[in-house]
């Protein structure tokens, strides 16, 4: 192998830096904005690039309103339960089509990639679930997004690559096929199950829609559904008993940082799981 020219090396490491401030540059607008005081954002237009005196007024007002706090225990709530549920469905879905001779395996095969070709709409969502008796209901954020057919696939191809003959030994000693999979397969199967355990937990996280369609009651909405009112319809947000009203653009960024922290801290942890459960996921159809 060749050695890169130092021009070369230059020009690469220029390139990285230039994207790497193209992605840092809209993290630090909106940290520095919600420090920003109402002098410092009406000077710069609205999005301050680095607090000249940097105060939490902002997260301190949307805390003491109540509004952010308790939509925040909703999103937690959801996120939560949603993931673990649609964690564990996930996983028996995918092992039941893993194995050989599983009855229609195939026909529940079809309709699941049929499921990742062809939505199902808003209209029938929305009509199912008003007849299942969800509507303004925890449940029909959870419920209606419990199974990925994406998730399921990439699992079960996973699955597949696992030793044949290491299952069919756990058989012959007399184990179930529960106890094949809690005790063989999933130690052996971390890296897909953290993988998938993040898509579902960013997807219950993120998603707004559905509590837009299924949720009335405002005191239900969850976080990114608050964040969408204040931010895209420009709402004003609450500030309780707040003695300093900050400014409306940096409540509205605040919001913002309170939304993707927790994503944020708990990437690190599940990254290096990440790159290995999509590859190995993705050998095998």
């Amino acid at each position: 192998m060749t050695t890169a020219l130092p021009a070369t090396r230059a020009a690469k490491g220029l390139i990285l830096t230039v994207c790497c401030l193209v992605v840092v540059f809209p993290f630090l607008a909106v940290i520095s904005t919600s420090l920003a005081d109402e002098r410092q954002v009406a000077e710069a237009g609205g999005y301050v690039l680095w607090p000249q005196r940097p105060s939490f007024y902002a997260y301190e007002a949307i805390f003491e309103g109540g509004v952010v706090t308790r939509a925040l225990l909703v999103s937690v709530g959801v996120t939560v339960v949603g993931a673990t549920l649609s964690l564990l469905c996930t996983t028996l879905l995918a092992y039941g089509l893993s194995r050989p001779g599983s009855l229609a395996s195939r026909p529940i095969l079809m309709v699941v990639l049929f499921s990742v070709l062809f939505s199902p709409g808003i209209i029938p969502m929305y009509l199912t679930v008003k007849q299942l008796g969800l509507l303004d209901s925890y449940w029909a954020l959870i419920l209606s997004a419990l199974v990925n057919g994406f998730n399921v696939i990439v699992m079960r191809a996973f699955f597949l690559e696992l030793p044949q003959e290491l299952l069919d030994a756990a058989k012959i000693d007399g184990a179930s096929e529960l106890t094949i999979l809690f005790r063989i397969v999933l130690p052996l199967s971390k890296a897909v199950v953290a993988v998938i355990g993040l898509f579902y937990a960013v997807a219950y996280w993120n998603n707004f829609f559905s509590a837009l369609l299924y949720i009335t009651d405002n005191s239900k909405y969850p976080l990114s559904l608050i964040l969408r009112t204040y931010v895209v319809d420009n709402a004003t947000i609450g500030t309780g008993d707040a003695t300093q009203v900050p400014p409306q653009q940096s409540l509205q960024m605040a919001t913002l940082v309170v939304s993707i922290l927790p994503i944020l801290l708990v990437y690190p942890f599940l990254q290096k799981h990440f790159a290995k459960g999509i590859m190995i996921g993705a050998v095998k159809g």
